[in-house]
């Protein structure tokens, strides 16, 4: 076994959701679920499939995030895996429809970040074992960084 780890490319301004799966069907279903609950975000989906054909199927609304995903897939090499590039939209808005979806096993991070993926190379072929989101702690906020972090969620409307 071979461990590595692949940087993710996420567009400028985009939002990544990368998760594991199971079936098929799940590229039509977070397609649903995106533009059911954000329905003028701009997206990308992609999703491996691990037997069979074994392609990367595709959906969404904005063919440079789709290709975007793909390319992202092709790098970590791995089946049964997701990736939904997200613009004029937050994980936030789709996050709990999307783990409530019946073939979502786990997402492995939602975020605006640089990622990096953990992979396990095996000649089967290669699985995610985790995730690498932003960077380390740097401290612990002040009374000021508080009064800026409460500033900032009400200017961007998710607190009143």
């Amino acid at each position: 076994m071979e461990f590595k780890t692949v940087k993710i490319d996420i567009p400028e301004g985009c939002n990544i959701i990368l998760g594991q799966t199971h079936f098929i069907k799940t590229a039509e279903d977070l397609y649903e679920i995106i533009v059911t609950t954000v329905p003028y975000a701009r997206f990308g989906i992609a999703f491996t499939e691990a037997s069979g054909p074994c392609l990367i199927r595709t959906e969404g609304s904005d063919s440079e995030l789709i290709e975007a995903c793909v390319k992202n897939l092709q790098a970590l090499g791995a089946g049964h895996i997701f990736c939904i590039l997200l613009k004029d939209a937050y994980p936030i808005n789709v996050l709990n429809q999307i783990k409530n979806c019946p073939e979502i096993c786990r997402i492995f991070c939602a975020t605006a970040n640089p990622v990096d993926v953990i992979v396990a190379a095996l000649p089967q072929g290669n699985g995610v074992l985790g995730v690498v989101d932003g960077f380390a702690p740097k401290g612990v906020e002040t009374a000021e960084d508080k009064a800026h972090r409460k500033e900032f969620l009400r200017k961007i409307g998710y607190k009143l």
